[in-house]
Parts: structure tokens; sequence; C-alpha cells
């Protein structure tokens, strides 16, 4: 019995030693300062809640509690595309009377009973959130369910929406596989549901790329894996980048020719998503690449530009990072250099 406290110190010791390790090189700032404001709403649990036998009432209700929400989920998420003039009232009933939708909130009840976990993870991102946008509101959290239509969106600062059947795991026998392949399903779980609410925050936060090439989205998609990786430093890259551990440390490893192959096949500038979509768009690898190679890749080269921008411009700060559209501008001023 003696020996277990030492067993536990080891770990304890070991898992420092990781944490540091994965945190090497990043100036990560002390928020412990700031006290996160996060308000999870589980929009999921009043609507099955509702009274069968008087639903236009509980959707009065429902429309007070999620006044900016409720238009979305209803005229947007699960809309009846086959019917537009069908009513809330009618959609909820159908909704609420499809043992389908029921067994799908059954099973998000069982994985999600309660939702501590992730709010310890988004009041860790919200801490630095407030840190890095001082001037932005902290929106709040809303979960839902939409069979499987959307997995994540914003409305402006005010409300992040977070679809709870989108991180079923990915064993989950409700994911059609032509919908979801295997490298999306990867993604689709506990583990990642921060990591994705965050991308999705980011995604916001970077707006629209100003272009259809090559450079234009890769750029793009770098600032959004930045400001994942501001808001969460401590999470391992190959859970903000959707890849497996290996994936990773194949690009770590192989930065240098995956930039010389993106050059080499004059890919920077092309604008034919057909041969582009695969290095910018989820996609299980990337074509001319070694089988190793994940999809994505150009992502990645967009990420470390990003960071060797922000590194030669310290007196940048991340929102003025963003406001720069141009990607040729971030790209000459990066004066990127792959690693060797």
């Amino acid at each position: 019995m003696r020996s277990i406290p030492k067993i536990f110190l080891i770990i304890y010791v070991l898992t420092i030693i990781t944490s540091c390790l994965s945190d090497k090189g990043k100036n990560i700032p002390d928020v412990s300062h700031i006290d996160a404001d996060v308000n999870i709403m589980r929009f999921e649990k009043a609507l099955f809640a509702l009274d069968s036998t008087n639903i236009r009432q509980g959707l009065d209700q429902l429309k007070e509690a999620y006044p900016d929400f409720i238009n979305v989920y209803f005229d947007n998420i699960v809309a009846n595309a086959e019917n537009p003039e069908e009513t809330w009232e009618e959609t909820t009933r159908l909704f609420l009377g499809n043992p389908a939708l029921q067994s799908l909130y059954d099973t998000c009840m069982l994985v999600y009973p309660d939702l501590k976990g992730f709010e310890k993870e988004m009041a860790s991102v919200f801490q630095y959130y407030q840190h890095y946008f001082p001037d932005r509101k902290v929106p709040k959290i809303v979960t839902y369910i939409s069979e499987y239509a959307l997995g994540a969106f914003t409305l402006e600062d005010d409300v992040l929406g977070v679809g709870l059947d989108f991180y079923l795991g990915k064993a989950h026998k409700g994911y059609n596989p032509m919908i979801f392949p295997d490298y999306i399903k990867m993604s689709m779980d506990q583990e990642h549901m921060a990591a994705k609410t965050t991308e999705t925050l980011a995604n916001y936060l970077a707006g629209s790329p100003q272009g259809n090439r090559m450079i234009d989205f890769m750029i793009h998609n770098g600032k959004i894996l930045y400001l994942m990786d501001m808001l969460m430093p401590h999470t391992p890259d190959h859970i903000k980048l959707s890849y497996t551990e290996a994936q990773a440390k194949w690009c770590e490893e192989n930065e240098k020719q995956i930039w010389a192959y993106l050059l080499g096949e004059d890919l920077l500038y092309a604008s034919k998503l057909r041969d582009i979509q695969k290095y910018v768009n989820h996609s299980p690898h990337s074509p001319g690449m070694p089988a190793e190679a994940p999809g994505r890749t150009a992502n990645w080269i967009g990420w470390q530009v990003i960071k060797s921008f922000m590194k030669r411009n310290p007196e940048v700060a991340v929102p003025q990072m963003l406001a720069i559209k141009d990607a040729q501008e971030l790209m000459d001023k990066a004066k990127y250099k792959p690693k060797r």
C-alpha cells in the first residue's frame, strides 16, 4: 500500500512533463485572473420536455427563453424543405412524435447527462478569448439536436450553437457512412467537442476568405488554426486538427516536403476547386503526397505561415492580424520558411 502514492507521484510527474513538452515554444499568457462566464443552455431538453397536448404554449415559453436561437433552429436547421409553409407547431409535433428522433434524444442524454467536462474546457477557452478579445462579449452556448443536419453555428457574438448529435462517438450507428466517412467520424466524439466548438467560434472571428485561390483558403484556415491554438494552448495539436497523432506528427516531420510539393505543382495560386479542395477541405488524403499524408495539408502550412507572421510582427495583436484580409500580404510579411 505504501507504494501507491509513489505510483501516483510518478504518473503526475509524467503528466506534467508531457504537458510541458506539448506547450514547448508557446508564449502562453496567464489568464487565471479572468473570470470565465460559461452559460450553457440545453435547448434539446427543453424541447423534448414540451407537453404534446399544449405545444403552442410550450413554444411561446421557448421563444422567451431562446429568443435568438429559436428562429434559426426552426426556420433553418429543422425546417421541412418539402413543406416550407409548415408551422413551428407542426414541425414540433412531427419532431417529438418521431420514434427515431426520440431514440436519438435518449442516446444524447445517455452520452451527455451533464456537460461538466465540456463546460470546464470551454471555461478555459473563454478565459483566453477574453484575454485576446477584451472588447467582445462571451457568447452563450446553446445545445440542440438536429438529426445530423448541423453540428455548430454562431449568431454574431450572442450564441454559439452545439449539435450534440454530432458528438456521439465514431461507433454511433446513426452516422450514415455515405455522409460521415471514417475520416470525418474520427472526430465526432466527446474528446473533440470543445475543439470543434472553438473552431466554429474561430471561423466566425476570422470571417470569410477573400478570394478563391489555394493561398486564400490556406491562409484563412491557417488563421482559424492559429486562433484555436491561442484559445486552447494546452490541447494537443492532433485534436485541434482533427487528425490522428500519427498524421499530425507526419505533417510536423514533413513540413519542407509539403511546402515543396505545393510550390512544385503550382498549387498555391490555383483556383479550380477540383484541384485544391482535398488540400484545404476535409479529405482522407492529400493527392500526390505519400500515403501517410492526411488531407488538408495546405491548411497546416497556412497555420505555420500565420505563426511565422505573428513571430516576425510582435506588435500586431490577434484582432489586427485577423483584419488583414489580403492573403498575399500575410504571406509576404510572414517570410515563411519551412523547418528543415
